[in-house]
């Protein structure tokens, strides 16, 4: 009996071992960093991990900005990454991201249609009838 208590233990602390030991990730280093902010508002800065993390970004506080990371997926995919925000609002740009599907070929029909015949949507608009309410 004391043979398998000490067995059971032994697997215990072996399955623990695994469950709670430090990943790689949790041992990254920064190689570099530079940051720089000037009076005007206008700011930069990149960085770059040990581990394959890198990003860089430059702006104009709360006007604009533009930048990119890159790493690599837990699946081993490397990821990169490309923004600008201003007045048209975040604009991410990465093979990684979803695409949304093709216009449909009718509709892409019918919109050239509406386009080359503005005239006619105008004529439309103006003989609907008014409602009162």
């Amino acid at each position: 009996m004391f043979k398998f208590v000490v067995l059971v233990a032994i697997f215990g602390l072996a399955v623990a071992q695994r469950q709670y030991s430090v990943s790689p990730e949790a041992a990254a280093e920064i190689r570099s960093y530079a940051s720089d902010i000037s009076p005007d508002g206008s700011y930069q800065y990149a960085f770059e991990t040990s581990n394959g993390i890198a990003a860089q970004e430059r702006g104009i506080g709360g006007v604009q900005a533009a930048g990119a990371s890159s790493y690599t997926s837990p699946e081993g995919i490397p990821i990169q990454l490309t923004y600008t925000a201003d007045e048209n609002g975040f604009q991410p740009q990465g093979n990684h991201l979803p695409q949304p599907p093709p216009i449909p070929e009718a509709i892409l029909r019918s919109l050239q249609w509406n386009a080359a015949h503005p005239e006619e949507e105008r004529e439309q608009i103006n003989t609907l009838p008014l409602r009162r309410f």
